[in-house]
């Protein structure tokens, strides 16, 4: 078993781990099960990737994006650790090579999203991998009572039967007590298993409500006063481009981001702020999951996200690097409202989800009974367009197909073109020798990526033509071409969202949703909102400490940064100065003598607290002497 701190070095560069990145460690180490709470750039990851390097076999890691997935696969990579991922993205063949390869390659990572998990091919291959850790990813999600609960994470338990002997990690950087003790639950938690929390509070950031009539004009005040890196939050597509131009009219470099746009133009705008080429990103909750940039000064919100959760979670991209930060919410009393309306919507009433349901079987031409496990291109403005369904309802219900396992649905991300060698090399010689017309293009294929034989892997079919010299529709005709002579498999790009139908498909009227499971969950949003909008009325306990409490730390102190927190202070020092002063003036002196009582500092605040105790009544002028009024 290799020592942590000696991977920690040769992997993340790093000597020390950060606080209680270690206790976790060897918590897992020790054979048990245990759940970390750490907060929003905490660097969860770690937690789980250094003991799986420390120890023999693989550590599967149960993830619920497929772009999350990617990038921290991508990530292992570039520090020379073999990582693959298996989403619904990709072929049934590329598939069943990437389970092989875990089972008899060096693979040491293997990410899954938690539908994946539910088909026998999985099932079926890791229980005959060398598996030395089960890494339970956003665990939150397997909670009824989180806020954004998937059911498909209910059969992670499953694998328990398959690996009796592994332990599982699962994390999360927001969970309530509740959500924490059904997480232990549902994961069917072994005894003496440990829970590891580290407060949430984060004493570099400030959390500020502002209330307004004129969010924009607000948003660029702010950003005028504090410089640097900058995301702003927003809950529809169209507003991200209004505020983006707006800011850009304003002398402000901004672009937006939103999952209506394809993957490459979500690649570009995301570079560009990450490479500091633009300041600020404008982007609904689609943009953030995975995104480690360290020097985000300030985060905005311009609407009332749905919970506390989110909020949290959101708010905390910014200041990763321990600089100060700020998280400003500004708001309006008719958001309120708002939120109550988001509420309704997402509760659709059952018969369209059903309507829903029926439609997508129609256009995907699914016979009842059929289709377990077939996945699709997906076209949610076909669907609507098609059946003249409402797209929220549609999104809505959609929601809901997924949260009972009926059927799941991926984020549209850039899947690049993959081929595999399917053929052995001595047969790809004879090939060459008879067919001399293919042969340059083989030989480039082979000098140009290795890896072919073994596994499915990324090409680029501009790179090979630039290099033969060639247009690229040239490269995709061989390309198709050998495929046809049974040589190589060719998976061409794709960029689009793809729909799974999870379980076979049953009869529209038949469609079962849990009504318990419906009120339950109703019931668990309209607490969320609740919070929600008491956080923002609220204006007498510190911001901070508010956010704590919810997530269940009790022993918190003020953060004297917030909102809250500053008007307090504020205040007392107004009624220190309007005491200092009522002693002074037990015998009338100039404005000037009373000033200078005080420190250079806090002469302004004097200035200031003189007028008001002069409008107020409680003092008054006699002559050039300032005299305290009777009565």
């Amino acid at each position: 078993m290799q020592d942590i701190y000696s991977i920690l070095r040769q992997y993340w560069g790093h000597e020390n781990f950060r606080p209680l990145q270690e206790d976790i460690i060897r918590s897992v180490m020790e054979g048990k099960d245990t759940l970390a709470l750490l907060p929003t750039g905490g660097g969860k990851s770690v937690c789980f990737q250094v003991p799986a390097l420390a120890m023999e076999g693989i550590c599967v890691v149960v993830s619920p994006l497929i772009a999350l997935m990617q990038d921290q696969v991508e990530n292992l990579k570039r520090r020379g650790i073999k990582a693959i991922a298996i989403t619904s993205a990709m072929r049934k063949r590329e598939i069943d090579v990437a389970f092989d390869n875990c089972v008899y390659g060096k693979i040491k990572f293997l990410y899954v999203s938690p539908e994946r998990l539910q088909t026998e091919i999985a099932r079926v291959r890791i229980s005959r991998m060398n598996v030395n850790l089960l890494a339970v990813d956003e665990a939150h999600c397997i909670s009824q009572w989180g806020y954004d609960f998937r059911p498909p994470y209910l059969q992670i338990a499953d694998l328990r039967e398959l690996l009796p002997d592994v332990p599982v990690m699962a994390l999360t950087a927001t969970a309530t007590n509740e959500v924490v003790a059904d997480i232990a639950k549902q994961l069917e938690f072994k005894p003496g298993h440990r829970i590891i929390k580290g407060s949430f509070a984060r004493s570099n950031l400030s959390y500020v409500l502002r209330e307004t009539d004129d969010k924009p004009t607000r948003l660029l005040r702010m950003l005028q006063q504090v410089p640097g890196c900058s995301v702003v939050y927003v809950r529809s597509r169209r507003r991200t481009q209004e505020i983006a131009a707006f800011l850009q009219q304003q002398g402000i470099p901004a672009t937006f981001y939103h999952a209506g746009l394809t993957p490459q133009q979500r690649t570009e705008r995301q570079q560009l702020w990450l490479s500091d080429k633009v300041r600020v990103m404008v982007a609904t909750n689609a943009f953030g999951m995975g995104i480690d940039k360290p020097d985000v000064r300030t985060v905005a919100h311009l609407d009332l996200p749905d919970s506390p959760e989110a909020y949290f979670q959101e708010a905390g991209r910014g200041g990763r690097d321990g600089q100060p930060a700020f998280a400003t919410l500004f708001w309006h009393k008719r958001d309120l409202d708002e939120l109550q309306e988001h509420l309704e919507a997402a509760f659709p009433p059952l018969d369209e989800i059903k309507r829903t349901y029926q439609a997508l079987a129609n256009l995907y031409e699914v016979p009842v009974g059929a289709g377990e496990g077939l996945t699709v291109i997906f076209d949610q403005q076909k669907l609507c367009d098609t059946y003249k369904l409402d797209k929220v309802t549609v999104f809505n219900s959609l929601k809901f197909l997924e949260r009972e396992g009926y059927i799941a649905v991926s984020e549209a991300i850039f899947q690049p073109p993959r081929v595999m060698i399917t053929t052995s090399r001595e047969n790809l010689y004879r090939f060459e020798v008879a067919n001399a017309s293919y042969e340059p293009f083989i030989k480039l294929l082979l000098r140009s990526y290795s890896g072919l034989f073994d596994q499915y892997t990324r090409i680029s079919e501009f790179d090979l033509a630039k290099r033969l010299g060639r247009p690229v529709r040239d490269v995709v005709q061989w390309l198709n071409e050998l495929q046809k002579h049974d040589l190589l498999n060719y998976i061409p790009q794709n960029d689009q969202p793809l729909l799974t139908f999870i379980s076979q498909r049953v009869d529209a009227k038949h469609l079962y949703i849990s009504p318990q499971h419906l009120r339950e969950r109703r019931l668990a949003a309209e607490k969320r909102v609740k919070a929600m909008q008491e956080f923002a009325l609220g204006n007498t306990h510190c911001r901070q400490s508010t956010l704590l409490h919810y997530f269940g730390e009790t022993k918190t102190e003020d953060c004297g940064k917030c909102d809250v927190c500053r008007a307090t202070k504020a205040s007392e020092n107004t009624e220190n100065i309007a005491g200092k002063i009522t002693r002074l003036l037990q015998q009338p002196q100039a404005p000037e003598q009373v000033i200078q009582a005080f420190p250079e500092n806090q002469q302004k605040q004097v200035i200031e607290t003189i007028r008001e105790m002069a409008d107020s009544g409680l003092i008054s002028f006699q002559g050039d002497l300032l005299v305290i009024n009777a009565g």
